[in-house]
């Protein structure tokens, strides 16, 4: 079984709990890739099912590693070193946190609206968990938000977020977003590259749709 001690570059594991992987997931995780191939750190896609073929999107991106194993199997000797970010923990992420743990591990999608805390099925496995705040994020964000705790050691609370922000999809439509998002310097949300196009387009099937 595969072991990754000794390697202290930090990890971000998202473990997929879809059978399939749509186009909402499949530009969060090229945003997660391409954010942490520029921040120096590891993203890990686990237990991605052998009859799931890449969209070209994540195909060839050299920063994304793709597993077919469980998190559970990947640290199966090595559970102390992962942070489990659960919207259920006790205890809030905090810039400390990035000294106890070198593997961040999130259960996708947080995103879900309405929530259907599919983190539980991580949790029962016994990682250590840490919350991201009362407020559902999409992944990208939580993992955004994570490294900016614990890399940055920005405590959450001094992170610029913007809470269900409205898009307007045209001159006489707009959607709400049900998440919280960071903050861009121009004041709009931080959202994948083409996040807003897909969700103009498919505004009309509701987001259970485009997950």
């Amino acid at each position: 079984m595969k072991s990754l001690r000794g390697n202290s570059i930090t990890s971000y594991v998202v473990e997929h709990l879809d059978p399939e992987l749509g186009p909402w997931s499949t530009l969060e995780y090229r945003s997660i890739a391409q954010e942490s191939a520029k921040a120096g750190v590891r993203f890990f896609l686990s237990s991605v099912p052998r009859n799931i073929s890449l969209p070209p999107e994540l195909r060839d991106l050299e920063c994304l590693i793709v597993e077919h194993l469980s998190v559970e199997e990947l640290f199966q000797d090595e559970k102390g070193r992962v942070c489990l970010l659960d919207p259920a923990a006790a205890v809030e992420l905090s810039p400390e946190d990035g000294t106890k743990f070198d593997v961040f591990l999130f259960g996708g999608i947080l995103g879900d609206d309405p929530p259907r805390d599919r983190t539980s099925e991580l949790r029962k496995k016994g990682f250590s968990g840490r919350r991201l705040g009362p407020i559902q994020m999409t992944t990208d964000t939580a993992v955004r938000v994570t490294r900016t705790v614990v890399q940055q050691k920005v405590p959450l609370k001094d992170i610029p977020y913007i809470d269900y922000p409205e898009l307007k999809i045209d001159k006489h439509e707009s959607t709400e977003m049900p998440f919280r998002y960071i903050k861009s310097a121009d004041g709009s949300p931080c959202m994948p590259e083409g996040m807003v196009d897909l969700i103009k387009a498919d505004s009309e099937k509701g987001f259970g749709d485009l997950l």
